[in-house]
């Protein structure tokens, strides 16, 4: 987790060089680190950071991190003029969206395994960050993306990831004074505008305040599209030489009229279809999605001692959205598709306590920095999800219907499910040789309760009420002084399943799903470039009912084998470098009867590329020149591998200008993304169906700071 004080400040690119041509040093200042570590500075290019959070052991450079981990730095998301968590990953190889990007939610894999919008966390805690959240990345100092499992880091994600973690980091006052008005355009005719206010007050600079507001509406590059977000945050700080404490408050309003919804298919028996015009919206033009999330967290740290530093964080958000859309069922390769039409209010309420103690201590020649945390994580929640009307189309001559009345449907949901994660964790990290040798040992003890109701009733209709305890290993050794070896084993938790009534062992319920990771990796940092290497093996359990004794067991599997190669920073002057390659083999390795071993995991394209390079212009100094070509390989939709989606290529392009003109710092961005307007699959996934890729899309921003 980020802490609470502000003791590097190396934060947003522009902040304290106003828009300046260089970037500005990283200038360090206030209380000296503690041991949860300060947020680590921008690296060569300021692309990405040089470290990044690993959950409960706090901060840590990269090079003394043994886990596969980037922190895309706000100046990389401004750059890309990203509009959401999914375009802010862009240049992630281990990344896939899995839901169009014209759609209201980020939902994605890492590794081949999904992770949910409601899996992502912010200053290292669950259940904060908005669901739907469509914009709010002017509040976003560090995307930081944990590659694996990380159930001893994090603790259980909300929803059972197990391929990642996704964290937020939040915007702090920088010791020098921002504000910084940005004015943006994309294609059709959506037109927004954001502000970022930042100080710090007081005779040593002890407190600070950072304050974002964003707001835009207007016609998506989608057909019969509309989109409209707003959203403000106020981060507020304090820092003395003992004392951190933090808050942090947001409101997050989302409407999109006639949204994307993925695409699924109603049996197996034909070849998925191409992929219909990137434009080409499918849905009704009264078809709305629309949320309303408001949410805080608070955080403080205190130095007990030079070697003892205690924290704790309480937090909670109120996510209210209500939806009338569809949900598309090819029937044959055709492209001719029932599309059942659902009336969706649902709501979640969630409050969540961390606390925890980091203490170094030394026996002998080794030295010991021990992590001590507990946590809880409730979640009320509700759902309707009636089908109110169904009708028949194609996916290249879309028709319009009539809105179907909706009298007699509630736009309140009722109470239906009630979701407590608990946990404890305790963290050694052993180092030796001038911290060259470094052995990380950890045990979570993590306990699921979950109760369900009747929507009708409000009578509880099941619970489910597990523990386990999920260990880790990881050791990290430094051969040379800018070379990193490593290797770790970790686990990923999900709510067990319970068997189902037509089983012979029906009503049993199983213990938390233990999904184990096995990583080898290396990492490199010479004269402003890095680079890593990791080999990785994730198998994640799953339950099937036995065709032979009709019993559901946890017997089936899936596995994930990898590798990763990812570089980043300045490789000549004024060119810089962020991407890498990923290949993945995603296989089913048990499955009920033996029927599908061996097949190819759905959603799991065997190579992803990512490379995006900048080259600043000599001849016309804060001139940018950017491109950007992603590739992704062909994907299985299904477990027989009878189905498949191809695979598909995409190439953004951008420029920017920096300059100081009337003695402001003035930034001129422009880009256009799927330069080609490719018509593509986008993605595969067992949840979530088929994704549509985003058809071309034109980008203008010009940022003043005064």
């Amino acid at each position: 987790m980020a802490p609470a004080g502000g003791n590097v400040n190396g934060v947003s690119s522009q902040a304290a060089a106003g828009g300046a041509t260089t970037l500005p040093a990283v200038t360090v200042t206030g209380t000296a680190e503690t041991p949860r570590g300060g947020l680590p500075p921008a690296f060569a290019g300021g692309q990405v950071a040089r470290g990044g959070g690993l959950g409960l052991l706090g901060n840590r450079d990269i090079m003394d991190a043994p886990f596969s981990l980037t922190s895309y730095t706000a100046q990389s998301i401004e750059d890309q003029q990203a509009r959401s968590i999914s375009d802010a990953v862009k240049n992630d190889a281990s990344v896939r969206t899995i839901w169009a990007d014209g759609s209201y939610s980020s939902q994605m894999t890492i590794r081949g395994f999904p992770v949910q919008a409601q899996d992502m966390a912010i200053n290292g805690v669950y259940g904060i960050v908005p669901p739907q959240l469509t914009g709010g990345l002017e509040m976003v100092e560090r995307v930081e993306i944990l590659r694996g499992p990380g159930a001893l880091l994090y603790g259980m994600a909300p929803s059972g990831a197990v391929g990642g973690t996704v964290n937020l980091v939040a915007k702090r006052a920088t010791d020098a004074p921002i504000t910084r008005l940005t004015t943006s355009y994309w294609s059709d005719a959506q037109f927004g505008a954001a502000i970022d206010l930042g100080r710090r007050l007081g005779e040593d600079k002890q407190f600070g305040i950072r304050f974002n507001a964003a707001y835009r509406d207007g016609d998506t590059a989608l057909d019969k599209q509309q989109q409209r977000v707003g959203f403000a945050s106020l981060g507020l700080d304090y820092r003395s030489d003992r004392v951190r404490i933090s808050a942090d408050l947001g409101y997050h309003d989302m409407r999109s009229d006639n949204p994307t919804r993925p695409i699924y298919t109603d049996n197996a028996s034909f070849q998925i279809p191409k992929a219909p015009p990137g434009d080409l919206n499918l849905g009704q033009s009264w078809y709305y999605a629309k949320s309303e999330d408001t949410y805080g967290m608070v955080r403080g740290e205190v130095d007990l001692a030079d070697d003892l530093t205690a924290y704790a964080v309480a937090g909670g958000r109120r996510n209210d959205f209500l939806g009338l859309y569809n949900f598309i069922y090819l029937q044959n390769g055709a492209g001719d598709f029932r599309a059942n039409q659902y009336y969706q209010p649902t709501y979640a309420d969630t409050k969540t306590f961390l606390g925890g103690v980091t203490g170094r201590l030394n026996t002998g020649p080794l030295r010991h920095t021990i992590d001590l945390s507990v946590s809880v994580l409730g979640t009320e929640s509700g759902v309707l999800a009636p089908v109110i009307a169904t009708y028949n189309g194609n996916l290249y001559d879309p028709v319009s219907v009539s809105q179907p009345s909706l009298s007699g449907f509630s736009s309140d949901a009722p109470k239906t499910s009630f979701s407590r994660l608990a946990s404890v964790a305790l963290a050694d990290t052993i180092s030796a040789w001038d911290d060259r040798v470094q052995f990380t040992a950890g045990l979570r003890r993590q306990s699921v309760k979950v109760d369900n109701y009747n929507a009708a009733t409000g009578l509880r209709t099941a619970t489910y009420d597990e523990d386990a305890y999920t260990p880790a290993f990881a050791l990290l050794v430094k051969p040379w002084q800018h070379v990193s070896l490593y290797a770790n084993y970790i686990q990923g938790l999900g709510q067990g399943p319970a068997a189902p009534a037509s089983a012979a062992n029906s009503g049993t319920v199983f213990a938390p799903i233990k999904s184990k990771q096995y990583e080898v990796g290396a990492k490199a940092r010479f004269d402003g470039v890095g680079a890593s290497i990791a080999y990785f093996e994730i198998k994640q359990p799953s339950g099937f009912l036995d065709p032979a004794s009709n019993t559901f067991g946890m017997d089936g599997e899936q596995r994930n084998r990898g590798l990763e190669i990812n570089a980043h920073g300045e490789v000549a002057r004024g060119v810089r470098l962020l991407g890498g390659v990923s290949f993945i083999d995603g296989k089913l390795t048990k499955t009920a009867g033996g029927a599908n071993d061996g097949n190819k995991a759905v959603g799991v394209p065997g190579t992803l590329l990512n490379l995006a390079v900048e080259w600043d212009l000599p001849s016309v100094p804060g001139l940018t020149l950017s491109a950007r070509h992603l590739y992704t390989s062909s994907q299985y939709y299904n477990p027989a591998n009878t189905q498949k989606i191809p695979g598909w290529h995409r190439t953004d392009i951008g420029v920017r200008y920096r300059a100081r003109m009337m003695d402001k710092g003035v930034t001129l961005r422009a880009g256009i993304a799927n330069l080609f307007d490719k018509d593509y699959w986008a993605g595969a996934s067992a949840n979530y169906g088929l994704a549509r890729g985003y058809p071309r899309t034109y980008m203008v921003s010009a940022t003043i700071d005064f």
